[in-house]
C-alpha cells in the first residue's frame, strides 16, 4: 500500500486573507446530512441493520438480524426530520448544503425535487452511506461513476463536491479526480481555510468539514439537549466571529436528519439560527459559494 502524504504544516502561524465577500469576518456554512435510506441495511444486503446516529447508537438485536427499530430510526430523518430542517433554514431565508448520498434520494422523490425547488446547494456524499475506505478501488470507483449519475438524474444537476462518511480511502481524492468534473472535496478536518492540493499533477481544492460543531456529538452521547448544541456552537461562532477581526475563517456545522430533525434538537438550531441572524458582518453561505470565491479569489499558483 502507498502511503499518502501528511501535511502538518498548513498555512501555520500566517494564513492567507480569504477576502470575504463584504468584508465579512466569517464564512458560516451550514450542512444537513441526507443518508436515511442508503444506510448499510439487510434490505441491500448488506448483512447487518445500521444503527450508527440514532437514539440507539448500538443495537441490541444480534449482529445479521434485522433490526427493524433501527430502520425505523432512520427512517424518521427522511419521513420527519428533513421537512422540518427545511423549514428552519426556508423560514428564516438562509443557505444550506446538502450533503446528499444519491441512493437515499432516489428513494425519496418528493425529498429530492423539494431540494431541487428550492434550489440548495448540493455536496455528494457518496452512492450509499457507506465507508468508502473499506471499499476495493474498483468498487470504489463504481461507486463514484453511479452518485454522479443518479443525483444529476434526481436532481437535475450532476455535484460538484464530495464528501465520504467518516473518512476517504487512500484512493478516494484520485479517483475523484479521474472521474473529472468535482470543484472540490470536504474529505478532511484539518483546517478552517479552504487549501489546494496536487493529485495526479493536476490541483484539486479542499473546502474541510468538521466534526466538532457537529450534531453527531447526540449520537455518541456528547450532548443531551438542544441547548447543549447551541452553547457549544454559538461559543465557537462567537469566538470565531471576534478572531475574524484580523484572521477570518470559515466555519462548518453539520446537522443530521434523524438527530436534529427532533423537536427538542430542531429547538437548539433554531436558537443558533437566531442568534447568527443578528449580525451584519458574517457571511452565511453554500459550500459551492466557498469554493467558487476561493478558486476566484486565490487561484492555484502550481
Amino acid at each position: 500500500m502507498t502511503l499518502t502524504p501528511r501535511d502538518l504544516v498548513g498555512y501555520g502561524a500566517s494564513p492567507p486573507d480569504p477576502q470575504w465577500p463584504n468584508g465579512a469576518r466569517l464564512a458560516l456554512n451550514f450542512v444537513i446530512n441526507y443518508e436515511e435510506g442508503s444506510e448499510y441495511s439487510l434490505h441491500d444486503g448488506d448483512g447487518f441493520s445500521e444503527a450508527s446516529l440514532t437514539e440507539a447508537p448500538s443495537s441490541i438485536i444480534p449482529h445479521g438480524d434485522r433490526d427493524l427499530a433501527a430502520e425505523s430510526l432512520f427512517e424518521y430523518g427522511s419521513r420527519v426530520g428533513f421537512w422540518r430542517l427545511l423549514r428552519l433554514f426556508r423560514d428564516r431565508d438562509l443557505p444550506v448544503t446538502i450533503f446528499a448520498c444519491a441512493l437515499a434520494l432516489e428513494r425519496h422523490p418528493e425529498a429530492a425535487r423539494a431540494i431541487r425547488e428550492a434550489g440548495l446547494d448540493i455536496c455528494c456524499h457518496g452512492w450509499r452511506w457507506i465507508e468508502h475506505f473499506k471499499l476495493p478501488e474498483f468498487v470504489e470507483r463504481e461507486h463514484i461513476r453511479r452518485a454522479v449519475a443518479s443525483l444529476a438524474s434526481t436532481l437535475g444537476e450532476r455535484p460538484y463536491g464530495w464528501y465520504c462518511r467518516t473518512g476517504p480511502s487512500v484512493n478516494t481524492r484520485r479517483l475523484l479526480v479521474e472521474e473529472g468534473g468535482f470543484l472540490y472535496d470536504s474529505d478532511a478536518y484539518n483546517d478552517e481555510l479552504p487549501y489546494w492540493v496536487t493529485v495526479a499533477d493536476r490541483p484539486h481544492l479542499v473546502v474541510p468539514y468538521t466534526l466538532t460543531n457537529n450534531d453527531s456529538k447526540f449520537g455518541r452521547g456528547w450532548f443531551s439537549t438542544g441547548e447543549d448544541f447551541f452553547a457549544f456552537c454559538r461559543d465557537a461562532f462567537d469566538f470565531m466571529r471576534e478572531e475574524g477581526r484580523s484572521h477570518p475563517r470559515m466555519m462548518s456545522v453539520g446537522l443530521h436528519m434523524r438527530l436534529t430533525g427532533h423537536p427538542a434538537r430542531a429547538m437548539g438550531l433554531a436558537r443558533l439560527l437566531d442568534h447568527i441572524r443578528q449580525f451584519d458582518d458574517v457571511w452565511i453561505c453554500s459550500r459551492m459559494d466557498i469554493a467558487r470565491h476561493w478558486m476566484r479569489v486565490h487561484p492555484w499558483r502550481g
